[in-house]
C-alpha cells in the first residue's frame, strides 16, 4: 500500500520549555522545580542540590530523586560551580521568530510546545497573572499562525512552580489543583480563540520524584495520592476548556514505549500484562473516566493504603475524560517473571540494535503501540514524541549528514503509516521530539541531539547558538510536502 496520509494529518515537532526556552529570570518568570537540576556532562546523575538548615549540602545519588526521600527541611540551592541547563536552554525565548520560520520552512502545520507555568504565575499563588509572560506566548502563537501552524499546547510539562512544591509538598496537596485550574483558566481566556489542541500533562505515567510532582517522597502512598490529584485537575481542566472553548480537543501525554514478554513462557506473558497495567492505570483512568478494578492490586503492590477522594471526584473523572490519547514512543524493552515491580519499563531487547544511549530501535513496536492504545480506548491517538538521540558532528562545511536519523525516522513513519492505512488506527498527527536541538531531559546533555536543526552549543552552554539545518531537515520537508509519499521505496532514501 502506498504511504499516502490524509491531507489534514498534522506534521510537526515537539519541545518543552525548560529544555528549549531559556529566558531564566526574564519577563517576570518565577522558579520552576526543573531550574535546580544540574547538567549530566560529568557522567553523574542529574540532581537537585539541597541544603539543610545547618548549612550542610546534600546531593542525591539518584536522578530526580527517583528512589530517595527528600528531607522535609531541605531547600534547593544553586551552586556557582554547577551548570543548570534550563536557565539558558537553547534560547527560544529570544529566537522564537527564527525557530518558527525554520520549522515552517519544513512544512510543519503543527508545533507542540509547553507554556512555562511560572511565566504566568511566578509562584503559583498570585491572584493576577504576569502580563509579560502572557505577552510572550501571545507573540509565539501569532508567529505560528502567520505560517499556518497549529498550536498544540502542553499546559504542564513535568514541572511545578518551586514555591508550590516547597509549601504544599506539590501535588500531594489538593491546593495545587486550584492553583492549576486558575492557571488553565487564564490560558483558555487568553489563547482559546486561537488554540484548539491542548495536553493537560506530559508523561503523567512517568512522574515521580521532587522534580515533576514536587512530592518529597517519590513512591508509594504519596505518589499515588499526588497522581489522583493530577487526574482530578486534568478532568476539571477538560470540563472548563470545553465550556470556555467550544470545539477544543484535550489529551494528556503518556510514555508508551513497547514492552514485550522476554519469552513465550506463560509466566513471562502474564508478567508483561501486569507490568503494562502500570501504564494502563493512567490511560484507562483519564481516557475512560474511571478507575479500573485492577488498580487495587497496583495500590497493594506499591503499599498504598487508601486514596483520599472528595465525594464528587469519581463524577469529575467521568465528565472530564480525554478527547484523544497522545503518547511518546522511542524504543521497546522486554520483561519477565521475577523482575522487580519498579522495573515497569523492562530491560533492553537483545534482538534489536540500539542508539548510542542504549535505546532499542524498534519501528514495528510503534505500530503495535498505536494499535494497542486505539483498540483499548477507541479514541483518536496522537504521536507527540518520537525521535533518535545521537551525537551529530558537523563536517568541514558545518553540515550534519545524519543519515542514521533519516533511517530511524523513515522506518518509524512507515510503521505509523501502516497502522493508519492498513490497521485503521485513527491518528491525528505526528510531532517529532526536538525538531531543533535542545537539552536532553534524561542526561542534561546537548550532545544527545534529536533535531532536524543543529544548534551550536555544548554541554556547558558554550557556543554561538547558531541554527543550521541538517540533512534530515530537507528529507523531512519532502515527506511532509508529499503527505508521506516520499516514504515509498521508489523515492531515494539512505
Amino acid at each position: 500500500m502506498p504511504y499516502q496520509l490524509p491531507a489534514n494529518f498534522l506534521w510537526g515537532g515537539a519541545t518543552a520549555d525548560f529544555q528549549f526556552e531559556g529566558g531564566f529570570n526574564e519577563g517576570g518568570r518565577g522558579l520552576l522545580s526543573h531550574d535546580f537540576e544540574t547538567d549530566g556532562s560529568l557522567k553523574i546523575p542529574r540532581h537537585h542540590t539541597m541544603t539543610l538548615p545547618n548549612g550542610e549540602i546534600i546531593k542525591p545519588k539518584s536522578s530526580f530523586f527517583l528512589a530517595e526521600k527528600v528531607p522535609e527541611n531541605a531547600q534547593p540551592i544553586f551552586l556557582e560551580d554547577e551548570y543548570y541547563p534550563s536557565h539558558k536552554a537553547v534560547d527560544f525565548y529570544h529566537r522564537y521568530k527564527e525557530d518558527i520560520a525554520l520549522m515552517a520552512g519544513m512544512g510543519f502545520n503543527v508545533f507542540r510546545f509547553s507554556i512555562c507555568w511560572t511565566r504566568i504565575f511566578p509562584t503559583g499563588e498570585e491572584e493576577k497573572p504576569n502580563e509579560e509572560g502572557l505577552a510572550f506566548y501571545d507573540n509565539v502563537i501569532s508567529e505560528m499562525l502567520k505560517y499556518g501552524m497549529e498550536p498544540l499546547i502542553t499546559i504542564c510539562h513535568d514541572e511545578l512552580p518551586m514555591a508550590l512544591a516547597l509549601k504544599y509538598d506539590g501535588w500531594s496537596s489538593r491546593h495545587v489543583i486550584n492553583a492549576y485550574l486558575k492557571y488553565c483558566k487564564v490560558l483558555f481566556e487568553r489563547f482559546g480563540d486561537r488554540c484548539r489542541y491542548w495536553l493537560t500533562f506530559n508523561e503523567i505515567n512517568a512522574v515521580r520524584g521532587f522534580g515533576p510532582t514536587g512530592v518529597r517522597n517519590p513512591d508509594g502512598q504519596d505518589r499515588y495520592q499526588a497522581v489522583h490529584h493530577m487526574f482530578v485537575a486534568s478532568a476539571k481542566a477538560v470540563k472548563l476548556g470545553h465550556e470556555m472553548m467550544p470545539g477544543s480537543q484535550f489529551g494528556a501525554m503518556y510514555a508508551m514505549s513497547e514492552l514485550y514478554p522476554a519469552s513465550s513462557k506463560p509466566e513471562d506473558v502474564f508478567h508483561r500484562l501486569q507490568a503494562r497495567r502500570e501504564n494502563w492505570y493512567f490511560i484507562d483512568t483519564m481516557g475512560r473516566g474511571y478507575y479500573h478494578p485492577y488498580v487495587k492490586e497496583i495500590w497493594r503492590k506499591h503499599g498504598v493504603k487508601n486514596i483520599k477522594m472528595d465525594s464528587d471526584d469519581q463524577i469529575l473523572l467521568k465528565e472530564g475524560q480525554l478527547d484523544f490519547i497522545s503518547f511518546s514512543y522511542y524504543r521497546s524493552n522486554v520483561t519477565q517473571a521475577g523482575d522487580p515491580w519498579f522495573n515497569v519499563g523492562g530491560s533492553p531487547n537483545p534482538n534489536l540494535e540500539t542508539t548510542p544511549w542504549g535505546w532499542s530501535v524498534d519501528p514495528l513496536g510503534l505500530r503495535h503501540v498505536m494499535n494497542e492504545i486505539y483498540d483499548r480506548i477507541q479514541k483518536p491517538i496522537f504521536i507527540v514524541e518520537n525521535g533518535m538521540g545521537a551525537i551529530d558532528e558537523p563536517d568541514q562545511n558545518g553540515n550534519v549528514q545524519d543519515d542514521y536519523r533519516i533511517k530511524y525516522l523513515r522506518d518509524h513513519l512507515r510503521a505509523m503509516a501502516d497502522a493508519i492505512l492498513i490497521d485503521g488506527v485513527d491518528c491525528l498527527g505526528y510531532t517529532m521530539w526536538g525538531p531543533i536541538d535542545l537539552v536532553s531531559l534524561s542526561t542534561g546533555e546537548m550532545k544527545k541531539r534529536y533535531g532536524f536543526i543543529y544548534v551550536d552549543m555544548d554541554d556547558k552552554g558554550k557556543g554561538s547558538l547558531d541554527r543550521t539545518p541538517k540533512k534530515s531537515y530537507y528529507w523531512m520537508k519532502k515527506v511532509i510536502e508529499t503527505k508521506g509519499a516520499y516514504l515509498n521505496d521508489d523515492y531515494p532514501t539512505p
